[in-house]
């Protein structure tokens, strides 16, 4: 997998909700309010104010007895400090019409000299003149005043935004939310995408289309306007999609199909609309679309045409059905489910060339094993190989996951480099989950444990078109209780017949062994999960495959597909279901028999298995082999071919 590619949203991103725009306004409020109450309290301070007649100052003043000590003017205010106390009251130096009294009790003095003014001193308390310095009297004035001009401009201002801020929304809700990969951005290319040759090579002519458009047009060529990368999860669709774009140069639009539903009808065609008209103005470009079944599914198995994700579908028809031939957009999507896409977009014109991006073969494996294992620390033991080996049937996302976990596990258990041991336990965990250790059994279900997994391993040795036994332990892992590990010798892209009944057989050894050792009748849930897989493995044998002996060559599709079966039903009879469960039935029994006479006729090789079992808890491919060596294929056992 590629690292991460820095990217930009192009679209409005959500903002606060209306709740969140009104607890911000009450706590701009209060914090407004508290803060004029702190001033007022520091504008206070320890001044005692009184309202006193200045005549009566005056009087007071010009009376010995009046008590008055001390007179201090200080700017437009006056201080009386009175006798025996230490604070002064602050009296106003005006009256109602705001006519200032120094004349009689200050300038009085001041225009006197001599004597008369040494008389004036003697007769009047001593008076001081001094600057208005309090500084917080002057703040908390000018706060009283300016503050709540200030509040009511930034409330009003950041209500004004909020407004904005929402008609900006509403008025990008129909826009695209794709994310744009341009060229400023860390490329992917083809070098980055192990395997998948055939895929590459089907997506080469869309990369020199990209590039050199004129050589196809002079040759009245026309190129394919739209490209379907279907698949399994996890082989690299979408990483092969940024490959192309990467290739070309291009800017590459990433949008996924969940991302143009909305719950009000015509926002998802609107996002159609917008993203095209955004990939012709970057033109030449791509347009990805992740996971198209999502807004694609067949109209006629749904019905509705009013519903969004149908305007949605009807939309992108349209825009990709009138795509000029120079317009030099090209649409990519991928899917693993094509078989739910709506046949319209599947036409010559639209999306025209399918591109089968399949699980990687064992080379391919190998080749993507090295690039994930790239640039980490790795003993020279480990064997890639092998571990492609083992691992037919996993996607590229699961080696990766696979390298990831071996790093984890080694730095788990301090190791400076990945050992084979780190990367045999990361395959392990990733295919089965990890060992819980911490699970403790007592004698009694590690001996029924044992004798269930010597069984699958001693039917599956002596089955001929069953594949080798890998590995055996009755440690748990996951969600079992122990594994039998068989592994193909050769990837192969079909399975006959008697490899799948040997599969049946084969999954049936847990429960006939555990028959066979402790009576019919002690049988223990321990064998649920095979059973399971039975069961299904026989449906599809029949159902699917068409390998049942009643129902040969007829097969069933669609009856697992969640609309048809809605609107339709089962496609077929009760009888014919009847005829399928009997055909099921008659699988099982016969797995069960098959495995039942080969542990029978080879109990001696079953026991020893188990004892070494119950002795190591873990047997590897080279540790069985000695000791199922001398297990034999009974004749009651064996297929008519």
């Amino acid at each position: 997998m590629a690292d991460k590619i820095p990217n930009k949203t192009i679209g409005q991103k959500s903002n606060g909700s209306t709740s969140n725009m009104i607890r911000g306004a009450l706590f701009i409020f209060v914090m407004i309010c508290f803060g004029m109450l702190l001033l007022s309290s520091f504008g206070q301070g320890d001044r005692q104010k009184t309202e006193v007649p200045i005549s009566d100052v005056i009087r007071r003043a010009n009376d010995p007895e009046g008590g008055i000590a001390k007179i201090t003017v200080i700017g437009q205010n006056l201080e009386i400090t009175l006798k025996g106390e230490d604070k002064p009251t602050e009296v106003s130096r005006k009256d109602g019409s705001g006519t200032l009294y120094d004349q009689g009790l200050v300038n009085h003095c001041s225009e006197l000299e001599g004597d008369e003014l040494k008389k004036c001193e003697e007769q009047y308390p001593v008076i001081e003149y001094k600057e208005d310095n309090n500084i917080w009297g002057i703040v908390f004035d000018v706060a009283l005043t300016v503050l709540p001009i200030v509040a009511i401009v930034i409330f009003f201002s950041w209500m004004m935004k909020q407004a904005a801020s929402a008609n900006n929304q509403s008025m990008s809700f129909g826009k695209s939310r794709a994310k744009l990969y341009g060229p400023d951005k860390k490329k992917v290319t083809f070098k980055d995408v192990a395997g998948n040759e055939s895929a590459k090579q089907d997506l080469t002519e869309i990369v020199d289309f990209l590039k050199s458009p004129k050589k196809y047009e002079k040759l009245g060529a026309r190129i394919p306007r739209g490209v379907l990368l279907a698949g399994d999860p996890g082989t690299g669709k979408t990483l092969m999609a940024r490959a192309v774009a990467g290739e070309a140069n291009v800017p590459f639009f990433s949008i996924s199909g969940s991302e143009f539903a909305e719950m009000f009808v015509g926002v998802g065609a609107s996002r159609v609309r917008d993203l095209f008209s955004k990939a012709k103005k970057n033109a030449p470009s791509i347009i990805f679309i992740d996971e198209i079944d999502a807004v694609a599914h067949k109209r006629d198995a749904r019905g509705g045409a009013g519903r969004e994700d149908e305007q949605t579908l009807n939309q992108i028809l349209v825009e990709m059905d009138g795509f000029d031939n120079d317009s030099g957009v090209i649409v990519m999507a991928a899917t693993n489910r094509v078989d739910m896409l709506d046949k319209a977009l599947l036409r010559p014109g639209r999306f025209d060339r399918h591109v089968n991006v399949t699980l990687p073969e064992r080379k391919d494996r190998l080749e993507i094993l090295k690039v994930h294992f790239k640039g980490k620390p790795v003993e020279a033991d480990v064997d890639l190989e092998s571990l492609a080996k083992k691992t037919a049937g996993s996607s590229g996302a699961d080696l990766a996951n696979i390298a990831n976990e071996a790093a984890i596990t080694a730095a788990r258990e301090g190791h400076k480099a990945i050992s084979n041991h780190d990367v045999t336990e990361a395959f392990e965990r990733v295919a089965i989950g990890p060992e819980r250790k911490s699970k403790v059994m007592n004698e009694k279900e590690r001996k029924i444990t044992a004798y269930h997994e010597a069984g699958h391993a001693v039917v599956g040795h002596v089955l001929p078109d069953s594949d080798p036994v890998h590995k055996v332990t009755i440690i748990p892992r996951g969600a079992t209780g122990g594994v039998t590990w068989f592994l193909p010798p050769e990837d192969r892209s079909y399975k006959n017949i008697y490899e799948l009944k040997d599969i049946l057989a084969r999954a049936m050894g847990g429960r006939m062994a555990e028959k066979i050792m402790f009576g019919p009748d002690a049988v223990t849930t321990g064998a649920s999960a095979d059973l399971k897989n039975v069961a299904e493995l026989a449906k599809s044998m029949i159902v699917e495959e068409g390998m049942g002996e009643g129902l040969r060559n007829i097969v069933f599709p669609g009856e697992e597909t969640g609309y048809y079966t809605i609107t339709t039903g089962k496609p077929y009879s009760e009888k014919t279901a009847e005829l399928i469960d009997a055909e099921i039935k008659k699988l099982s029994d016969e797995a069960a028999k098959r495995a039942e006479d080969v542990l029978r006729a080879n109990k001696v090789v079953l026991d020893k298995l188990a004892e070494e079992l119950l002795m190591h808890e873990t047997l590897e491919e080279t540790e069985l082999k000695p000791i199922l060596k001398s297990a034999k294929l009974p004749e009651t056992a064996k297929l008519h071919k």
